[in-house]
């Protein structure tokens, strides 16, 4: 299968290329700067609503994986940070997916990322694909995010949603801000530690990508997220545990809300408690349901 990718430079995109490519798969890059010659690639500039749409026509992906988007926790929320998360995500796929649409030859299939965030903060309540959304920033952002790639539906192109969880990995992520204090004995819970974090290990999410892909009755929203979501205060202990280190060092919701100001209610004390029902009906099986063997398997390979 030929497949285009954006955002392959990013967490995510540096794990799904190798992967795909080992599967027997042809990778086109959608990549901001011009390919070398023979490169296959396509260029494009999402704030300026350009894109090379000949030799996207001439390589003729069967299917699209669109990554791409501005960082969600990489520095504090300013009004211009939100405005580029806002546009990266929804304008960016809107975009991408009106060019899909007006191709001689559309691909079959339309993956692009989303998240969890679409559900807001709703304490210990279980959240399906069918949930309804939640509310603040995040919330609204999923919501117009999942709305931009309509013109490839209407086009008949497969869209499938893929609401990303917390992505676990030692490369990158949520994980590698927490490994430097927890390994030398400083982490702790983040406010009272009951709020869930709805993770998945970066090796099930290309897996489950990879399934997306290839599964015809998948559409729409698909939560990628592992089947066990834990309390922050579950996720602490058991990371601790992996690391041999004491997990005794609270950081008091105040003081994570001085830190990271927004973000820490949209994100870092916010609770999602979701679960994959979509992925497992469609028939994924996941490498690392349980939050101990990814770790210690995520850990063991990042050394």
């Amino acid at each position: 299968m030929q497949i285009l990718v954006s955002g392959s430079s990013g967490l995510i995109g540096s794990a799904l290329i190798p992967f795909l490519t080992g599967q027997g798969h042809r990778v086109i890059r959608l990549a901001r700067s011009a390919p070398r010659p023979g490169e296959p690639a396509v260029q494009w500039d999402p704030q300026a609503g350009t894109i090379d749409a000949a030799a996207l026509d001439r390589l003729g992906p069967e299917a699209v994986v669109h990554l791409a988007g501005e960082p969600i926790a990489k520095g504090r929320w300013t009004e211009k940070k939100k405005e580029r998360i806002q546009a990266s995500r929804i304008e960016g796929t809107r975009f991408l997916s009106e060019a899909l649409a007006g191709l001689a030859r559309p691909p079959k299939t339309f993956a692009h990322a989303s998240a969890i965030g679409y559900y807001g903060s709703r304490e210990d309540e279980v959240l399906w694909e069918e949930s309804r959304p939640g509310t603040g920033f995040l919330a609204e952002v999923g919501r117009e995010w999942e709305q931009a790639a309509g013109l490839a539906a209407q086009k008949g192109i497969r869209v499938v949603a893929l609401r990303f969880g917390i992505v676990l990995s030692p490369f990158g992520g949520a994980l590698a801000m927490m490994l430097p204090p927890f390994r030398i004995g400083l982490g702790g819970t983040l406010g009272g530690g009951g709020q869930f974090m709805s993770w998945v290990s970066i090796d099930d999410v290309v897996g489950a990508i990879h399934h997306a892909l290839a599964t015809e009755k998948l559409r729409g929203p698909v939560n990628v997220v592992a089947p066990n979501p834990v309390t922050n205060r579950e996720f602490t202990r058991t990371l601790g545990k992996v690391l041999r280190r004491p997990a005794i060092f609270p950081v008091p919701a105040f003081m994570v809300r001085l830190m990271f100001g927004e973000l820490a209610d949209e994100a870092l004390l916010a609770s999602a408690r979701v679960e994959p029902s979509r992925l497992l009906a469609a028939g994924f099986s996941f490498q690392y349901p349980e939050l101990e063997g990814a770790l210690r398997y995520l850990l063991t390979r990042g050394r």
